[in-house]
């Protein structure tokens, strides 16, 4: 299984692009988004390229390979118009016999982890700050920050999942990180 792993789009046409281009190019199996998919948030400059009109319809397209989860800034109004489930607060992926609990990261995360045995990993964005770090009791934190609004001077970026690896690149397709298990 092979999986793009992106959170936090905040609208940004340019980043969904960025994205399906991606996608497409590495033949992924499935795209995995930690939330935040159309609205900016209050908290949030306005991302470059706005145009969440623009996202829904190029992310509609992928609506079969697309797994979602809820982001704070994702509500029942944008599922009106997405055509893939977003507001699962969480999804537990079993891959290659690692156990990922995928989230957002503004309810779970490493202060109030969820329920997990050792060995499990936490995926979530939500810091827009790429992660990939031991925490609790053998367990691992993996966060592909953001590929729109990057926080703590953190490229744009997103991860690629194959083989037990996840791998993080930046916009520019170059390797910022890689964690294997």
């Amino acid at each position: 299984m092979k999986l793009l792993i992106a959170s936090d789009i905040h609208g940004d046409i340019e980043s969904a692009e960025i994205l399906i281009n991606v996608f497409n190019k590495e033949k992924c199996d499935k795209i995995v988004l930690l939330g935040d998919i159309l609205y900016h948030g209050p908290r949030n400059d306005l991302p470059g390229r706005y145009a969440p009109k623009e996202v829904i319809s190029l992310l509609n397209k992928y609506k079969d390979r697309i797994l979602a989860v809820r982001g704070n800034c994702d509500t029942e109004v944008d599922q009106m118009v997405l055509e893939f489930p977003i507001l699962a607060d969480y999804a537990i992926l079993s891959l290659d016999g690692l156990t990922v609990y995928a989230t957002h990261g503004h309810n779970y995360n490493t202060k109030t982890p969820p329920p997990m045995a050792n060995g499990d990993i936490l995926l979530h964005g939500h810091t827009h700050v790429i992660r990939a770090e031991k925490f609790g009791e053998e367990n691992t934190y993996i966060n592909p920050g953001s590929i729109t609004l990057p926080k703590e001077n953190c490229p744009r970026s997103y991860v690629i999942y194959e083989d037990r690896k996840f791998t993080f690149y930046n916009t520019d397709s170059e390797i910022v990180k890689t964690a294997v298990f």
